[in-house]
């Protein structure tokens, strides 16, 4: 999520970017913040499509939040926009302006934690990552590009969508609380995992993977293997239905405003 930041008052940035960066580690989601000071370098960098949200004060040094937020409107419908601001006084302004949420300063980390939030529940799925140690360096993994995961004594085998394999010292207990017990993650068999997004299909006690891996299943546990890997499908379309239904929800509600 790229998050444009817009306040003449610098404390309120850090203040915001600490927030926003806080949320993203809490979500295992990537949140970039880009700062303005004015909302004039910000209509210059402003495009259609550039920014997932807004956090805009309406109370700035030449072109206030309002203004800017119109000009925002004539080009782009769908970025979702919240003003922060010290008063009420132009909420009918802001909410003409199909703003998303109103916060009044000074605001709490709750608060902004909570319209975060919202935002992700209107917003298409968000890549979500894990931090693992890979020799000397930290590294990043997006869930999505993590094919299958192999324990190999102390050690796991990370198999990413790239071919490429991330060995870390870790155990597959720990692997599940960095994911938060990611369902798309299907223990298969002793020491092996698999991302069930890209199960192509169960062959000869294999599970064939799209890359073309083919990876040995418990037998005596197929059933319910090849059973969970349906849930977890049935699940992911359910979930898409309900996205796509909430996004059409908050649109209506924002049209109402």
């Amino acid at each position: 999520m790229k998050i444009a930041l817009v306040d003449d008052e610098q404390n309120y940035l850090d203040e915001m970017t600490r927030l926003v960066c806080d949320f993203g580690r809490q979500h295992c989601c990537h949140m970039e913040t880009v700062p303005f000071l004015n909302a004039e370098a910000f209509l210059e960098t402003f495009g259609d499509g550039g920014f997932s949200a807004v956090f805009m004060d309406i109370y700035m040094d030449g072109m206030d939040g309002v203004a800017a937020a119109q000009k925002i409107r004539s080009t782009d419908s769908r970025c979702i926009l919240v003003f922060l601001t010290s008063s009420t006084d132009f909420m009918p302004d802001a909410f003409s302006c199909h703003a998303f949420e109103y916060i009044t300063k000074p605001f709490s980390p709750q608060r902004i934690f909570k319209v975060l939030g919202d935002i992700l529940e209107v917003l298409p799925p968000l890549q979500k990552y894990i931090e693992i140690g890979n020799g000397r360096k930290t590294v990043q993994i997006f869930l999505d590009e993590i094919f299958f995961v192999i324990t190999d004594a102390h050690y796991l085998d990370f198999t990413l969508s790239n071919g490429k394999i991330i060995r870390c010292r870790m155990t597959m207990p720990q692997f599940a609380g960095l994911t938060g017990g990611d369902s798309r993650f299907l223990t298969i068999n002793k020491g092996i995992t698999v991302n069930a997004d890209y199960i192509l299909e169960f062959e000869d006690n294999c599970c064939v993977l799209e890359n073309g891996a083919r990876l040995p299943i418990r037998v005596r546990d197929r059933l319910k293997i090849e059973q969970a890997a349906r849930d977890y499908n049935f699940r992911k379309i359910r979930e898409r239905q309900a996205h796509f239904a909430r996004h059409l929800e908050q649109n209506d509600i924002r049209e109402r405003r």
